[in-house]
């Protein structure tokens, strides 16, 4: 079974938006977890959302990373 890889962009209302690619998708904030919050990097496998903690941790560095070098020109 493939997962799917989202970004949670935002929450409006009782649906998150997550960023799957160059693409959205509204769900059911009561789809993910309650400890769900932006920025927190899911995977669908079949009727599952699971929180990766380690990618989210790794796109978080990522950005911190970006930023950085951004503001020390």
């Amino acid at each position: 079974m493939k997962k799917i890889k989202g970004i949670i962009d935002r929450f409006e209302g009782e649906y998150a938006v997550i960023e799957i690619g160059n693409e959205t998708e509204d769900i059911l904030k009561s789809s993910l977890r309650k400890q769900a919050k932006v920025g927190d990097v899911i995977y669908f496998k079949g009727d599952q959302i699971v929180v990766d903690k380690e990618e989210t941790k790794k796109l978080r560095k990522e950005i911190e990373d970006l930023m950085d070098e951004v503001w020390d020109d």
